[in-house]
């Protein structure tokens, strides 16, 4: 095993390779250069987490094997052993400090529930309807000189775009970093127990998804984007069969093919418009697809590491934390955190869009996390269902994207299928609670 590493060079420099050719002959009419071809930065990206990752593994490698945790001694030993041993306790061994429990309501008071509710469903329309016109603002606009009529694939007139995607991901998880470490240090938080490194593997795969997310937006639309992200429940479902070995009704296997219906409807509705803030390319296509696998490994890892006693707000802070350590360390060796705050010097309107588009993601999580809270997943589900429905409308009213009828069919049959899916998840939760017999009163 200790010679993987060596053995993953040459196949990294072939790939490299590859992508500069590429650069070269396939899209050289259509970049600036061969930087700009995204297999090539999505290997740049990953060779920068590898100068993390390898080392890390290598020293966990060895303090498990010395037997660091019974052995180890000095100032940093409290930290080394938080990272690679944790305390090892699982969600069997709970004390008195509860994870994050779900909240009873009180029945007695509608108004003040009702005005929660209010401010959920506020708090997260506003956050990610938010986040979303300026994640497509900052990706498929100009800065400096930008025309009033620009979409997708057309070239600037005059401006200048920022295309560093990597950049956008360390500025919401620093800022999310930031929010969750002052909650965990204000709030009372149940004893963490897992491993820290083990937070690593959830971090890279969110950030991959992130950045396939944003660099996504270069070629296709915004709405063909909420689309393919509502049509993950597939690859989260093949996901939880193999990495949690997990089994799913009949109506979870028939909502998923509704969405893939719809989500085709839609895509060949767009190849047949011919415009092009509406055309679907190929490269558009395999990103979503990596965006969509990494983030389905995302939840599920992350669905493993809550087998440890942990809140929402540890399993943020500690997420955020890794993705940090591999997006700066990345962005220094490529030295592109340098240009991208040139480039905030340059255009403020642009410092003040990634700001406001790091404020907006931050408060979301923490939204995300007292909606269940308080209402459950059933609640937060349709509201956020609304909200995918909501974007792509005002994406279309904002930007100009052109819907076909077989478009809007559709997207009509996507969420279909959600509120199919979500009806037949609280259908199914009911009937297993009136299975359960009856407590006895003492």
């Amino acid at each position: 095993m200790k010679f993987t590493s060596c053995r993953l060079w040459p196949a990294l420099a072939l790939l490299i390779s590859w992508a500069a050719a590429a650069a070269a002959v396939g899209e050289g009419s259509l970049l600036d250069g061969w930087h700009d071809v995204w297999p090539f930065r999505f290997l740049l990206n990953m060779l920068g987490y590898s100068t993390i990752i390898i080392p890390g593994y290598l020293l966990i490698k060895y303090f498990r094997r010395t037997n660091y945790q019974d052995t180890g001694h000095g100032i940093c030993s409290p930290i080394i052993k938080a990272c690679v041993f944790g305390s090892e306790t699982k969600s069997g061994l709970l004390d008195e400090v509860s994870s994050t429990p779900r909240v009873e309501v009180d029945s007695g008071s509608p108004v003040r529930q009702m005005f929660k509710l209010t401010f959920c469903a506020v708090g997260l329309q506003v956050s990610y309807l938010t986040w979303g016109v300026l994640q497509e603002r900052v990706m498929t606009r100009s800065y400096g000189e930008a025309p009033a009529e620009q979409a997708v694939g057309e070239p600037d007139a005059g401006g200048e775009r920022f295309t560093d995607s990597q950049f956008l991901v360390f500025m919401n998880r620093i800022l999310a970093l930031t929010v969750s470490g002052l909650w965990c240090l204000t709030v009372k938080q149940p004893r963490h127990g897992a491993p820290l490194y083990k937070y690593s593997f959830a971090s890279l795969s969110n950030i991959l998804s992130s950045w396939c997310q944003y660099e996504a937006l270069k070629y296709i639309s915004f709405p063909t984007q909420v689309l393919a992200k509502a049509s993950k429940v597939i690859p989260v479902m093949l996901m939880g069969k193999m990495v949690s070995h997990k089994s799913y009704e009949y109506w979870e296997y028939l909502t998923a093919a509704l969405i893939s219906v719809g989500v085709g409807l839609f895509l060949l509705s767009s190849s047949a418009a011919h415009t092009p803030s509406t055309v679907t390319t190929f490269s558009g296509a395999v990103i979503l697809a990596g965006y969509i696998v990494f983030d389905s490994f995302t939840s599920n890892w992350q669905d493993h590491l809550f087998k440890y006693k942990m809140s929402s707000v540890q399993m943020m802070f500690g997420v955020n934390l890794f993705s940090c350590l591999f997006a700066v360390g990345s962005l220094l060796e490529q030295g592109a955190l340098v240009e991208a705050l040139a480039f905030m010097h340059r255009h403020p309107d642009f410092a003040g869009h990634a700001a406001l588009l790091s404020v907006c993601s931050a408060c979301g999580q923490l939204f995300i996390f007292y909606t269940i809270n308080q209402f459950g997943a059933a609640v937060f589900t349709i509201i956020m269902t609304l909200r995918q429905a909501i974007a792509i409308l005002l994406s279309c009213l904002l930007y100009g994207h052109a819907v076909t009828a077989m478009g809007g069919l559709g997207i009509g049959v996507v969420f279909l299928a959600l509120f199919l899916r979500l009806y037949a998840r609280s259908r199914a939760k009911a009937g297993r609670r009136s299975a359960l017999p009856p407590a006895q009163k003492v």
